[in-house]
């Protein structure tokens, strides 16, 4: 018996005129050069724009002008004008995080810019009856375009002829089987040709193709949104809002304190004023809260990749650990997206030999599509003798077939889908029953039957007359090793798990029970309302769905952020990429599609859903490492602001110089809150942390003001000390005071932060006793009284944020 013959490349010979969707010949002329070079022009072309939405200079723009920068560029010319080049340290934090943040982002953009759903593969199209290979970018609409097997397909259109065309779809809808394309079928930009061959003609080109419309979206530019960030931008809000008055209060109180505007600028007495309003201005803004939290983010990406865990977006690492519900796809996440093979049920007692053999033959084939290969795990004894003829699996018929003449696995052999294969015989009708078994506990079923011969000479294959069905197979999606233990880690931290697939919704339950989710009735995603509110309650109540869209499972996801839910979504098609864009933090597998990957943020590079749990630790502990050194820095700010009001509106001198307060930031918040941001911290989430550290740093902030402007009273009237002797029993005051809310926010203590907090307390005794750091810093030792008051003062401050601390601390708990 001859072997049936797969089909050759269409032919390209001059066809007739009709240009409808059937009935076309084999071949048609396609476009002449004159109809392509008008479709040119008229921008009927298939180039896309490669930018995102924001230009280098946008991203410069964003972190440099802002109105923090504009404030302390400003200070920092005034300050280079004046001479005062020691006093400039206070720039280091803003410089710093401007470099990293645009860095970081610049990143970003070109990935983004990089993305691509198509390969760039060149495309055969015909044009005035000769086939050609041309890029991408030049099919024009109504161009014919020829599609064989490896092939994907560059642009949207409609079919115009197939022989047994198969196309994979699953990248762009999430259905793991191949759609057989016919006459008249549309086909998409993004899939590829799996079977058969066939031609297209296009229909939407360019930024209206399918694949073009998810790149765009993609592209968008969107930051991820991080409670961290979001809490610095409200501090940056409030603190711009009282700069300007600020400013003018400080700076008027300065002038009267040296005399007068018009004597302070005579007397030149005006430059140590606009030091001392630069020192009480800068000290309000919290640049260095910004640039720890960006220093952290990059730690834990460093970590995490360590662990092949790729971090796109440096705030991403925060988000998963205040996620409260994960989406996620079946294929890539709970299932590596291949089949194994489950068991084989003769349909009869009696059932025909050799389907053993057959199925060896069939599993060991070189051509066998992934279904059929995985026989060969469990069927390994080869039938005796060479086949006689064989038929290709083609999508269009859902079958395969071999024959043998003579030997062990003699007759000939059909594999294929059962509506494919069962008749309405009994037998068959044995078979339909084991196949609904096997679908109801989400098994794929197949069927091999068996006949006396293949049809001879026939063309396209026809099926022999009186099937014999021989065995029920049944194949299973392979469950990731980890999908189970990962699941269970996130239902007992409270997350709610979501199964969103393209797929068939009994296959998409069988994954979910198998991984766990005993909970998993499906939901056919197309019976959903559109409805944003009736989505949203239907959501909500299930979780397992599918024959989900693209634009669905985008849909999904907001519906669910609607109702306050901060959502994560993995995947890894192409018809996962606008969900993942979508979702409060998208996660990528490392096999996932180029676009899937680039609009993530979150890429785990070795497939391992394993890996999330360990993103979770390490955003938890960045939230509360970076909560217990906000308290520091926000305390700043509030003692700042309260100095500057005071000094301001009672004319007094200010009682620093920005080098003193540059050191002392970094005594009592800039390295040990560094230290403190990169511990290990393994407190659980808890939202509104920002309310929590300003509850917090409102009664510190005033204890330390009070004691400055209480000292500096004593220091003018109670003694006869001079500015310098003041402005160093200031320091200890400050610093003293500040050292103790740092313990708070070190506390419980170990060995680390004790050795810590020790360290700060003898640098702050070198600033006051080395002469080296008393001439830098322009300070002069006060005498025993001031000395002891600046103790005294600092010692109140301490009992009064003690007090305060303990009274929070209970409230908070409760």
């Amino acid at each position: 018996m001859n072997a049936a013959s797969p089909p050759g490349p269409p032919p390209s010979g001059p066809p007739p005129s009709g240009p409808g969707p059937s009935g076309v010949a084999a071949a048609e002329l396609g476009l002449d050069d004159s109809a392509v070079a008008s479709r040119t022009s008229a921008g009927l072309v298939n180039t896309l724009e490669q930018r995102t939405s924001r230009s280098v200079w946008d991203i410069a723009r964003s972190h440099l002008l802002t109105v923090f920068n504009l404030i302390l560029g400003t200070c920092g010319l005034i300050l280079v004008a004046l001479g005062r080049w020691l006093d400039l340290v206070f720039l280091a934090a803003a410089v710093a995080n401007v470099v990293i943040g645009f860095q970081q982002e610049l990143r970003a953009k070109r990935r983004l810019d990089r993305l691509a759903v198509l390969k760039r593969s060149p495309v055969r199209v015909l044009r005035g009856g000769a086939e050609r290979e041309v890029p991408p970018e030049t099919v024009v609409m109504d161009d014919v375009v020829l599609l064989r097997r490896g092939d994907q397909v560059p642009v949207d259109g409609t079919v115009l002829t197939a022989a047994e065309l198969g196309l994979d779809e699953a990248m762009l809808t999430g259905e793991s089987e191949p759609v057989a394309k016919r006459a008249g079928d549309a086909v998409l930009s993004g899939s590829s040709v799996v079977s058969g061959h066939g031609t297209f003609r296009a229909t939407a080109v360019g930024p209206g193709a399918h694949a073009a419309r998810l790149t765009a979206e993609a592209r968008r530019f969107t930051e991820v949104s991080s409670e961290l960030r979001s809490a610095l931008d409200r501090v940056v809000r409030w603190i711009t809002v009282a700069l300007g008055p600020m400013i003018a209060v400080v700076l008027n109180g300065q002038m009267q304190a040296a005399g007068g505007w018009q004597a302070a600028v005579a007397s030149g007495a005006w430059r140590d004023a606009v030091v001392a309003a630069i020192a009480s201005v800068t000290i309000m803004i919290p640049q260095g809260l910004a640039l720890l939290t960006t220093i952290s983010f990059a730690v834990a990406t460093l970590r995490l990749s360590r662990g092949e865990v790729l971090v796109e977006e440096l705030a991403a690492v925060e988000v998963l650990a205040r996620v409260d519900v994960l989406c996620f796809d079946k294929t890539g996440t709970l299932t590596e997206g291949g089949v194994r093979f489950d068991s084989a049920v003769p349909v009869d007692a009696d059932a025909p030999a050799g389907w053993d053999h057959a199925l060896a033959w069939i599993g060991a084939d070189e051509d066998a599509n992934p279904t059929a290969a995985a026989l060969a795990d469990r069927f390994s004894d080869m039938p005796d003798r060479a086949p006689a003829g064989v038929v290709p699996f083609a999508s269009a018929r859902r079958w395969s077939a071999v024959a043998f003449e003579g030997g062990n696995a003699d007759g000939a052999w059909l594999l294929g889908a059962p509506e494919a294969l069962l008749d309405g015989s009994a037998a068959a009708a044995r078979a339909r029953v084991l196949c609904t078994e096997a679908a109801d506990r989400g098994l794929r079923a197949m069927v091999l039957c068996r006949a006396d011969r293949l049809p001879q000479g026939s063309e396209p294959p026809t099926q022999p007359q009186a099937l014999q069905p021989a065995v029920v197979l049944t194949f299973r999606e392979r469950l990731r090793t980890d999908a189970t233990e990962t699941l269970d880690y996130f239902r007992r931290e409270g997350v709610a798990l979501k199964v969103v697939s393209g797929d068939s919704p009994r296959t998409v339950a069988a994954a979910a029970r198998a991984a766990g989710l005993d909970d998993a009735e499906p939901v056919d995603a197309r019976t959903l309302p559109i409805d944003p509110v009736a989505l949203a309650d239907a959501v909500e109540r299930h979780s397992v769905f599918g024959r989900v869209g693209p634009e669905q499972k985008k849909a999904m996801v907001e519906a669910l952020q609607s109702r306050g839910h901060v959502v994560a979504m993995t995947g890894d098609g192409v018809n996962d990429a606008l969900a993942l864009k979508a979702a409060d933090l998208g996660i990528a597998m490392g096999n996932a599609a180029p676009a899937t990957k680039a609009v993530a943020r979150l890429v785990l590079l070795d497939g391992r859903f394993s890996r999330l749990p360990a993103v979770v630790a390490e955003g938890r502990r960045i939230i509360a490492n970076i909560e217990r050194v906000s308290q520091l820095f926000l305390t700043k700010t509030v003692y700042a602001f309260l100095l500057g009001l005071g000094f301001g509106a009672l004319a007094w001198a200010f009682p620093f110089l920005p080098r003193q307060l540059s050191t002392s930031d970094f005594l009592m918040i800039g390295f040990p809150a560094a230290v403190l941001a990169l511990m290990p911290n393994t407190r659980r989430y808890r939202p509104g942390f920002l309310r929590r550290a300003i509850v917090t740093a409102l009664p510190y902030g005033l204890a330390m003001a009070a004691a400055i402007l209480g000292l500096y009273a004593y220091g003018h009237w109670g003694t006869d000390a001079n500015q310098e002797q003041i402005e160093a029993a200031a320091f200890l005051t400050l610093t003293a005071a500040g050292l103790w809310v740092l313990g708070l926010a070190a506390r419980p203590f170990n060995r680390w932060t004790a050795l810590l907090l020790a360290a700060m307390y003898a640098g702050m005794a070198a600033v006051l006793t080395v002469p080296a750091s008393l001439a830098y810093h322009q300070l002069t030792l006060p005498g025993p009284s001031l000395t002891v008051a600046a103790l005294l003062f600092a010692a109140g401050a301490c009992a009064l944020i003690e007090a305060a601390h303990q009274v929070i601390r209970r409230r908070l708990r409760d």
